[in-house]
């Protein structure tokens, strides 16, 4: 399950060759465990103070070689939900939950005896999580709407510690219930079994495998609208009914964002052609810092961000501005579900110029919904953050680095052109897909599809202050543009 920035499947996925290696061995050579068995339930209460409270029970078994005295945890994010006080229970016992001295980000339960070898126990986590105080930017939801995202909110098993430690990856298939009030349309990921009815309100039991993504929850007394545009079907959930007329126009808008990024990234997926479009229950904090530096980048003037990802097929919008702005906000946000978001465990923690590649993508919806003359108009507002002359002596400052990690795709897309450009990250994220990537890998498709010293541009634009002379004087004083198919003559 995911919890924070480092979500519970990054650990996960990135560990599960281990996972797999250590079962496959007669003897274990460190420390660790495995998830025998997992169910984490969500039941949202609207009155008479809205609450969401989650449980989450492992059975746990040690495979390690050696007794185990504690377990380390990650819990949600305080700075991105309002929580309070979390419960632990082994088997039936009471646990404290301290903050890990390594990491005061984790916290520690102490078993009350050690854990020995082959045994097998039940750890239990309770928390809620609650609506903030007005002062405070954290996830917010209404009385009869609310949201998971698909990063944080759940508790993660970390791996024990020690060398050939393991621990931390999830079972083959784990179970999700939801537990909210009748009428509530509800929207998860998984195979869903039929709800069940009891006290007015509705539950519903979802087997889950990590194919599925990262486990969120969307539920709330929406008013749904289905449109099918081509082999895409969106839906529109809005907290008031809407016109289907009125919003031909932003379904419309949006396949041709889908269509821009399955021709830069490849097909987005080879089992789904649906897409849902969730109106906040409460705008205020309803989008996330965490990707509010790199979205200044492509917003307009004193434009606020109005759209993220809620998982990898769902798309949170503020919708006051009317239906047609829905495909201008919301669209650009999809670009995140090619990247990774929800398969590629190092997602959320991309090193510069990397984490700049999904505002870059990001641009390159809005160009698809705006047209291509908004460019240039993105590159020069980037440009502006980028001083022309740094001091060489100082390390460049963090929003410059986010402009030129920005700006650098543009760069790599002008020298090689669009065709090449999309073929390597094409490439890059078939090949990388499910095991993350980074530079070197960006580099390597590169120079797979132009059999050039891609490393030596590269090493141009980001070892060197500032961006190269020839980019900003292509762009600072003109519309700026690249032809479709063609690359720039750079010796």
């Amino acid at each position: 399950m995911a919890s924070g920035k480092n979500s519970r499947l990054l650990f996960s996925l990135s560990l599960l060759a281990a996972g797999y290696w250590a079962a496959s061995c007669t003897a274990a050579f460190g420390p660790g465990y495995t998830i025998d068995k997992e169910e984490v339930r969500v039941h949202f209460v609207g009155d008479p103070q809205p609450d969401i409270h989650v449980e989450a029970d492992y059975r746990l078994r040690n495979t390690g070689n050696r007794p185990l005295p504690s377990l380390e945890l990650r819990l949600p994010s305080r700075r991105r939900f309002h929580l309070a006080s979390p419960s632990a229970q082994w088997d039936s016992h009471a646990l404290s939950v301290e903050p890990s001295r390594p990491n005061p980000r984790n916290v520690l339960v102490t078993f009350p005896e050690l854990w020995t070898v082959s045994s097998a126990h039940v750890l239990h986590i309770s928390l809620d999580i609650q609506r903030p105080d007005a002062a405070e930017s954290s996830l917010n939801f209404a009385p009869d709407a609310f949201f998971l995202p698909a990063e944080g909110w759940s508790p993660q098993l970390l791996p024990s510690r020690g060398i050939f430690a393991t621990g931390g990856v999830p079972p083959k298939r784990w179970v999700l219930t939801v537990q909210v009030p009748q009428g509530f349309l509800v929207h998860t990921g998984g195979r869903a079994s039929k709800p069940s009815r009891r006290g007015g309100e509705q539950i519903i039991r979802v087997q889950q495998q990590p194919k599925d993504g990262y486990p969120f929850v969307i539920a709330g007394n929406f008013s749904s609208t289905q449109l099918s545009v081509g082999p895409e079907t969106i839906s529109l959930w809005t907290r008031a009914p809407q016109d289907t007329a009125t919003l031909r126009q932003p379904a419309d808008a949006i396949v041709k964002s889908v269509a821009a990024y399955n021709a830069m990234f490849g097909s987005r997926s080879e089992e789904s052609h649906q897409l849902w479009f969730v109106e906040c229950p409460v705008v205020a904090g309803c989008f996330s810092g965490a990707a509010s530096n790199y979205a200044k980048l492509i917003l307009e003037g004193n434009e606020k961000q109005s759209a993220q990802m809620a998982s990898l097929d769902s798309v949170m919008v503020d919708v006051a501005a009317g239906p047609p702005e829905i495909a201008t906000s919301a669209g650009p946000s999809l670009a995140s579900s090619w990247l990774g978001y929800g398969q590629n465990p190092g997602f959320f923690e991309q090193e510069p110029p990397l984490s700049a590649l999904p505002a870059f993508a990001a641009s390159r919806g809005r160009e698809a919904v705006q047209g291509p003359e908004v460019r240039g108009d993105t590159i020069r507002h980037a440009l502006r953050l980028v001083p022309v002359q740094g001091d060489p002596k100082k390390p460049e400052d963090d929003a410059v680095v986010r402009a030129k990690s920005f700006l650098f795709f543009y760069g790599l897309q002008d020298r090689y052109g669009q065709d090449t450009f999309n073929h390597a990250l094409s490439h890059m994220l078939y090949a990388r897909r499910g095991g993350g990537f980074g530079l070197d890998d960006l580099i390597a498709a590169f120079e797979q599809e132009t059999h050039q010293n891609v490393a030596e541009f590269v090493r141009r634009w980001m070892k060197h202050h500032g961006v190269p002379d020839d980019f900003r004087a292509r762009y600072e004083n003109a519309a700026g543009g690249i032809a479709t198919n063609t690359k720039e003559t750079i010796p």
